[in-house]
């Protein structure tokens, strides 16, 4: 199954509780809500990018392992961004001082808060150029350093602010940078 986009016209809005609501009682659908308030509706992950996306979210949560840096998510989340987008990385982190200015209530459900660092993989049914804008909205909207795998190519995407995408093609590895001090991604499952 493709993604599917819902465009909804002007008069129907779906607030950000409705949107909560409705991806919980729709356990087999991921949604995510572009900025323009269209919705898209993706299919559960297959089993191989489930499971990369499994290593990944592992590997960073392992160099978060004392909680005292920050807090890491899955692609089981959904972020709601400065611009109204809620999207739901493969994997994110937020540093523990700005995760920790959200109300209780606000990390039950769509943290209002744009994460400091994610990594997208595309799976079969993404679409590159689609994923590539999604990137550049993540940076547009706080994001400080985003990772883009594309399995297929074998390339890796690196998003800054204020700076073109950098293209690595078959990295073995790549580097946590400035925001997130001594990361090292091990890329080998990906192949």
């Amino acid at each position: 199954m493709d993604n599917i986009t819902l465009y909804l016209p002007p008069s129907i809005k779906i607030t950000d509780e409705q949107l909560f609501k409705i991806c919980q009682i729709n356990e087999l659908i991921r949604f995510e809500r572009n900025a323009d308030a269209s919705i898209l509706l993706k299919p559960l992950l297959g089993g191989i990018t489930s499971n990369i996306n499994a290593g990944l979210t592992t590997q960073l949560a392992n160099w978060n392992d004392d909680k005292s840096q920050g807090v890491v998510f899955g692609s089981d989340v959904g972020f709601i961004l400065p611009n109204g987008a809620i999207y739901s990385p493969s994997a994110a982190w937020i540093k523990l001082e700005r995760w920790d200015t959200l109300t209780d209530q606000e990390k039950q459900k769509f943290p209002p808060i744009c994460p400091d660092f994610v990594i997208e993989l595309l799976s079969p049914s993404d679409s590159l150029k689609t994923a590539q804008e999604k990137m550049r909205e993540y940076i547009d909207n706080g994001v400080r350093l985003g990772f883009l795998i594309n399995r297929k190519s074998r390339h890796v995407e690196i998003y800054r602010p204020g700076k073109e995408a950098e293209v690595l093609e078959s990295p073995g590895t790549v580097l946590g940078e400035d925001v997130l001090k001594s990361f090292v991604l091990n890329l080998g499952m990906i192949g």
